[in-house]
């Protein structure tokens, strides 16, 4: 082990106050930790390593290691308190403790046999979806109990091709219920999360195999539904710099795929969202199916498109998971940001993958940010200066593509 330690923890005095709950929402995380070690110790791992010592006459020695690098990383005295590493992804902690020179308790992280909640984000699909399989995998290395916490319709998708992982909303989590906890989020993991991809964190974090990997969706009705052959699209996203800033597009697209024998099929959750005075709407000649549709019918559409055409979004990666050839516009990401695709169409001579870069950052606030160009004419150039021919000769690539023929329905 390293001889001198890291101050890469931090110790208060008790007691101290539980987390508030949020909106109304438990906080998922006990106030105190759930697992007991000798002479009243408390210790567990949720949101890194917590240990928290009673009051005592003779002061305690605590120190933590990472039992993978043999690495010291937090070592101090103490009367009585607190301890919580500030890494909060997986390390494979060492705790131990000393009173007068003699060794009271050590541990050594194990998750095998315990229960381990691992927190998604609720209010995206695309991060969910692709972070989810590394989340499975971790259960199979460790061999532990493992319940999911996510929003209830990502759950409805991925439950039944699940059947030994639990599936909870953050309402229904109890805090205390946990030996180990994590939230696999952009900012909970080793690397730089913006110069890295959506995979990143829960790859990095969790120390699984790192090949990608779609999740699994059983679908209760696997129906055509709609018997010609047909492409998917979707033109919607969260900010306007995702969006395909190339004012005909869309509009060429559709024109070029119809010409083609297709249907296009808008499966957008909005025909029309934006703000002020910049507004996007369902491409003329497309069919619109938007609306609040439940994920699961969303992935029935997809399952039997020829393919689908969307951008750095959520339903991209929904499309992926239902293992259908997707092409994804985008500049604002680079292709590094999401799964692999062969149809990926990104121009290189504009101004590209700001997403990506740690000293371009994002005000996720402002619906019209562009963190290098924003009120000058190169505004959005990452994907304005994408041309509807660059997307057509990537599509035409796509096997079967224009082949005439009627599906069976």
């Amino acid at each position: 082990m390293s001889a001198a330690p890291a101050p890469e923890a931090a110790s208060v005095p008790l007691p101290a106050a539980a987390p508030a709950s949020v909106e109304g929402v438990a906080p998922t995380v006990a106030d105190l930790p759930t697992q007991k070690g000798p002479k009243g110790i408390l210790f567990d791992f949720n949101d890194g390593c917590r240990v928290v010592l009673p009051e005592a006459e003779q002061p305690w020695r605590v120190r933590l290691s990472d039992l993978d690098t043999g690495n010291v990383l937090f070592e101090t005295e103490l009367k009585a308190g607190r301890i919580n590493s500030t890494k909060r992804y997986y390390v494979r902690f060492r705790i131990e403790v000393w009173q007068q020179g003699e060794s009271v308790f050590a541990h050594d992280y194990s998750a095998a046999g315990r229960d381990v909640l691992v927190r998604f984000p609720v209010d995206t699909l695309g991060d969910p979806l692709g972070w989810f399989p590394y989340a499975a995998r971790f259960k199979d290395r460790h061999g532990c109990r493992l319940t999911c916490m996510m929003n209830g319709k990502m759950s409805g998708l991925l439950r039944s091709s699940y059947p030994d992982i639990n599936f909870l909303t953050e309402s229904e989590i109890k805090p205390e219920g946990w030996a180990a906890r994590c939230s696999i989020t952009r900012i909970a993991c080793p690397a730089t999360s913006a110069a890295s991809g959506c995979t990143a964190p829960p790859v990095t974090s969790s120390g699984v195999d790192p090949r990608e990997e779609p999740p699994r969706i059983a679908l209760a009705d696997e129906r055509r539904p709609i018997a010609d052959p047909y492409v998917c699209i979707a033109v919607q996203s969260t900010l306007q710099a995702k969006y395909w800033n190339n004012p005909t597009g869309w509009a060429e697209i559709v024109r070029f795929l119809k010409e083609s024998g297709y249907r296009v099929i808008c499966i957008d959750l909005k025909s029309t969202h934006g703000k002020g005075l910049v507004w996007t709407q369902t491409p003329p000649g497309a069919e619109d199916q938007t609306g609040d549709q439940p994920l699961i019918e969303r992935a029935r559409w997809l399952k039997h498109a020829e393919f689908f055409i969307g951008l750095s979004s959520g339903l991209s990666w929904l499309a992926w998971s239902m293992r259908t050839p997707v092409v994804m516009i985008s500049g604002v990401t680079h292709p590094i940001n999401e799964f692999t695709t062969p149809y990926r169409v990104i121009n290189y001579h504009a101004c590209n993958s700001c997403w990506n870069d740690p000293l371009s950052p994002f005000d996720r606030s402002d619906f019209l940010t562009c963190p290098r160009h924003k009120d000058t004419p190169r505004q959005f150039e990452c994907s304005r200066l994408i041309t509807a021919e660059q997307a057509k000769q990537t599509i035409r690539r796509i096997p079967g593509f224009g082949v005439s023929r009627r599906a069976v329905a």
